[in-house]
């Protein structure tokens, strides 16, 4: 297991803003910010405290493939998330 870097007050305002209280989003996010945001590039992180502003429904509906945000940089994100996430479950 690497060790994470200690957060900026910034990392740590998102960190904070990431928990949703939605068990179905927190799946996915939860563990992402736990292992992969604080080793991320500077725009991935811009990228996933961009979709924190997004509403949970709306968040709800991109991680379900309801819908997709038309930011292509918050898609490829969400993608990677649920890729991610659930090759770690076949672990």
């Amino acid at each position: 297991m690497t060790t994470q870097p200690e957060p900026t007050n910034e990392q740590r305002r998102i960190i904070y803003q990431a928990r949703r209280g939605l068990k179905e989003l927190d799946f996915y996010i939860d563990p992402y910010v736990k292992e992969l945001y604080l080793t991320a590039s500077p725009a991935e992180q811009e990228t996933f405290a961009q979709m924190l502003t997004y509403e949970d429904p709306d968040l709800l509906d991109y991680f379900t493939n309801q819908n997709r945000p038309e930011d292509e940089a918050m898609w490829v994100l969400v993608n990677k998330i649920k890729t991610w996430r659930h090759a770690k479950d076949k672990l």
